[in-house]
């Protein structure tokens, strides 16, 4: 029988994106650095991000304050809708707006995004094989870091919406052997000082 070993998944949403999400601004540069600077010292052993400019700078940054620790990219770190619900399994007050939001979204990521998610499951998650733990940090988007968090949590699948992820700000879940998934850290954003402390969604007050 293989053995196998805790995985503590880090996870940070991109920092502050420029208008035309080409880039990262000036906040969103210092947010990634902050991060980077938070994280020396953790035994990460690779950063994963997504192939947007947004997520991969911020991965860039975070790496250039990090020593010896890979960086790959991973299309399952992509910005897509992870499941589309049904109007039944949605609180009843809100299912219209809910499902108005989605249908905003490109057919291809409401289409394509279920299938990706399962897979990001599959490779996110989980005891990892062998006998020793396993650190890993994904930067992504706020679609998948509510995805595995209500998956760690076994919320229903569409509860995903509403988790908010703050730019630059870290979750951690530890998935240990014989045991159910912990959600170690949400949302924290210690590291952050309080101007930016920032989902990026207007309607919101800052934490």
């Amino acid at each position: 029988m293989t053995a196998t070993a805790t995985r503590y998944l880090y996870l940070a949403r991109h920092g502050e994106a420029s208008e035309d999400e080409s880039d990262l601004t000036e906040n969103g540069r210092r947010q990634a650095v902050l991060l980077g600077e938070r994280l020396r010292g953790s035994p990460l052993s690779v950063i994963r991000h997504g192939p947007l400019p947004r997520a991969a700078r911020t991965a860039r940054l975070i790496h250039d304050q990090l020593d010896g620790v890979e960086r790959e990219l991973s299309d399952l770190a992509g910005d897509y809708i992870p499941y589309v619900p049904h109007e039944h399994e949605l609180p009843p007050d809100h299912a219209g707006t809910m499902l108005e939001r989605l249908a905003g979204f490109p057919a291809e990521d409401r289409e394509r995004g279920p299938e990706l998610a399962r897979e990001a499951l599959a490779r996110f998650t989980g005891p990892v094989e062998g006998d020793e733990q396993r650190h890993e940090l994904v930067v992504t988007h706020n679609f998948l870091i509510g995805w595995l968090v209500r998956d760690a949590l076994d919320a229903p699948p569409w509860r995903w919406m509403g988790l908010n992820h703050c730019n630059a700000a870290l979750t951690v879940i530890r998935y240990a052997p014989d045991r159910p998934s912990s959600v170690l850290l949400y949302n924290d954003m210690g590291h952050l000082p309080a101007e930016l402390r920032w989902t990026g969604f207007p309607a919101q007050p800052h934490p």
